[in-house]
């Protein structure tokens, strides 16, 4: 009787725990768009790795990545004797896990070349499903094919090793790659952030003194990183052309450290599996990898790559959080009903899928036109393109990820804060996505680097992009004719408006031409999914996207720089700060 009453009173009922599945068999859209995109016998290569990398994701990786989460980097600075030996102790799963990254060729697809001009999409389809899964370790990964492109531009026999290694699928042989750029005086400002300084060896090497304060990967085999060449005189040039790039191995031969000190590791947010530090270089010995004063010329390649797998994170949050939402929403019943009856909540998903689609076709129309630019088939107007789109797409994506993950989390009720499951992991990885590679802010402008740069023509050319893409549409189906004349009506007032700000005018609105150039430029790729797929939801998807798509004289107009001067005062108002003159 005492047990039956306990019974009754813990009751039977269990909360359904949602299951993430083949990543890659649960996303149509991501199959329909890899089909669209490659020739059919490549898409038949393509997919079937896909899914036996989803069903790898399923039964082994995506439960190693549980295990990076809940067992996250060490640091023991001294032995027990008090020897400095600064250890970074990650686990067993996060070394299973770099094992695994090259086994699976995460960076080795793109440089293989095995699909021509289509390796760039083979290889970002697999991230985009590996990411979520990884445990972070597709960080180390976005900066190790960062360094592999670095390499390749610069074409430089003596390090063909270190290439090779990079791209390798010998779990042996592989290396991973570090980044070591930002220091305390500044993140994204590395031109009068950057004090680590070079003394000159005798045989030709540099020795590097100075602190790196976010070093991601603190446990890669190698790492680039920018520091000032210190001349005769003992002076360091300031500004860009002061900074070189330079190469190191983060140990010697005996497996000490070179002469790095790991300072700490970092107490973050989020990315807890992943090993970031402070990193003390005191004499790290060193190669010049670019011509001296060309480092920020030289990591270019580099921050492309990085913001492509920046945006591969983004979207692969919100497909992950979606996957399991879907799937909750088929199991939990509320109210005498399963959620996903309910048509309020299907509503609402649609609407988190609709943003993952959009960042989707962003994502892999600038993957196209890489894979386009490393066979030497891009046009200058697709180069154009790819040097506009790439910091936007970073920064749209990123930020309109935490939007779709915060709604994803709503989706579970109260077990959607809950720890134990998971799910406020994705929420606190993927917000370090708006931050990582570039603020909004700093992104913003660099897209206004670009169109500066280019004397108007990226804008152009993507004007001409569109109207010759979106003819196409109309041609195929006539009944998207308002659909395509509401887009090209918006990047025309987009252009005009922007031509005639002042430069400061232009800074000030930044962000909102920023973000319409990516509402305007997805729509045009939804538009042409929903035309070359035949599908009743990339249908819906396109009308519906569109019809969200911002106006842009409105938003331009509201945004006043002349307010500026309020905005401060609104900011700072009862601010009084030590010395301060405001």
């Amino acid at each position: 009787m005492r047990s039956a009453f306990r019974h009754s009173q813990v009751g039977s009922f269990f909360q359904a725990e949602p299951r993430i599945g083949n990543p890659y068999a649960g996303d149509k859209f991501l199959q329909r768009l890899l089909q669209r995109l490659l020739p059919t016998e490549i898409f038949s290569d393509v997919h079937s790795e896909l899914m036996r990398l989803g069903k790898r994701i399923e039964d082994e990786i995506e439960p190693l990545g549980i295990q990076c989460e809940m067992n996250p980097p060490t640091l023991n600075q001294t032995d027990p004797w008090g020897k400095r030996v600064d250890e970074v102790v990650t686990s067993p799963f996060w070394k299973r896990m770099k094992e695994i990254s090259a086994e699976e060729g995460i960076v080795a697809t793109g440089y293989e070349r095995k699909h021509g001009e289509y390796s760039r999409i083979h290889q970002f389809a697999k991230c985009l499903i590996f990411h979520p899964s990884s445990g972070l370790y597709s960080c180390p990964l976005a900066m190790t094919d960062g360094a592999a492109k670095t390499f390749e531009a610069l074409k430089l026999p003596k390090y063909n090793d270190v290439y090779s290694r990079l791209t390798s699928r010998d779990p042996s042989k592989f290396w991973s790659c570090g980044q070591w750029m930002t220091e305390r005086r500044g993140g994204s400002d590395v031109a009068n952030g950057t004090e680590t300084v070079a003394v000159k060896q005798s045989d030709g090497s540099f020795n590097l003194y100075g602190y790196k304060w976010f070093s991601s990967a603190t446990d890669a085999d190698i790492s680039l990183t920018l520091a000032r060449i210190v001349d005769e005189e003992g002076h360091t040039k300031e500004g860009t052309s002061g900074l070189s790039m330079f190469i190191l191995k983060t140990r010697n031969q005996d497996g000490s450290l070179n002469n790095i000190h790991v300072m700490k590791l970092k107490n973050k947010l989020g990315t807890r599996s992943l090993p970031t530090g402070e990193l003390l270089l005191d004499g790290t010995n060193a190669e010049l990898l670019s011509e001296p004063g060309r480092g920020v010329a030289c990591i270019s390649n580099m921050l492309t790559m990085t913001r492509l797998h920046n945006t591969t994170g983004s979207i692969s949050a919100m497909r992950r959080v979606i996957l399991l939402a879907r799937d909750y929403s088929m199991k939990r019943s509320c109210f005498g009903s399963k959620i996903s009856e309910y048509p309020l909540h299907v509503d609402t998903l649609a609407e988190m899928e609709l943003e993952c689609r959009a960042g989707t076709v962003l994502l892999f129309e600038l993957v196209r036109i890489l894979g386009l630019q490393e066979a030497g088939k891009a046009t200058e107007e697709e180069e154009l393109i790819f040097r506009l789109l790439t910091p936007v797409v970073k920064l749209f994506t990123a930020k309109r990820s935490m939007g779709v993950v915060s709604e994803g989390l709503e989706c579970f009720g109260g077990q959607g804060y809950i720890e134990d499951t998971g799910i406020p992991a994705i929420l606190r990885n993927n917000q370090v996505t708006p931050i990582w590679e570039g603020t909004t802010n700093v992104l913003s402008l660099d897209m206004l680097r670009a169109v500066a740069k280019s004397r108007g023509k990226a804008f152009l050319s993507l004007q001409s992009a569109l109207t010759r893409r979106l003819g196409v549409v109309v041609q195929k189906r006539h009944d998207l004719k308002p659909a395509a004349d509401r887009l090209l009506k918006e990047i025309e007032t987009l252009i005009e408006m922007a031509s005639k700000f002042e430069v400061s005018e232009a800074m000030a609105r930044a962000r909102i031409i920023a973000f319409a150039v990516g509402e305007i430029a997805s729509g045009m790729l939804l538009l042409e999914q929903a035309v070359e797929t035949d599908s009743s939801t990339d249908l819906h998807s396109a009308h519906r996207w569109i019809r969200n798509v911002t106006d842009v004289q409105k938003k331009l107009n509201e945004a006043d720089p002349v307010e500026s001067t309020t905005s401060f005062d609104m900011v700072f108002d009862g601010y009084v700060g030590i010395n301060s003159k405001l």
